[in-house]
């Protein structure tokens, strides 16, 4: 994992697979963070979530509403984090989508 973080826990390993392709390994102790403080996997079972881009912060607010009106619920409303503008849902089975605009870190 990455050097710790004020809060103690490693930052997620990213790697670049290509110029769209990350993947990003998040410690169990910032995966709730990441997912807005929701439920997690039991510790037998792993997890992941979808991060997409969205070209603007505006394309950002209208494809998570979007989501929400299609049968989506809302993990995290859309708002400034240190990488950019996000938010996130889960779609009708579960599984986190979370939209960004702006760099991921590196």
């Amino acid at each position: 994992m990455g050097e710790p973080a004020d809060d103690g826990v490693p930052e997620p390993l990213q790697f670049r697979l290509n110029d769209g392709l990350r993947l990003m390994l998040i410690p169990t102790g910032g995966f709730g963070w990441v997912v807005g403080n929701r439920m997690v996997a039991q510790s037998s079972h792993s997890e992941c979530f979808i991060s997409i881009t969205a070209g603007s912060e505006s394309g950002v607010d209208e494809l998570v509403l979007k989501a929400q009106q299609a049968g989506g619920a809302m993990v995290t409303e859309p708002t400034q984090q240190p990488w950019g503008h996000a938010g996130a849902f889960t779609d009708p089975d579960g599984h986190v989508w979370q939209v960004t605009a702006g760099s991921p870190p590196d």
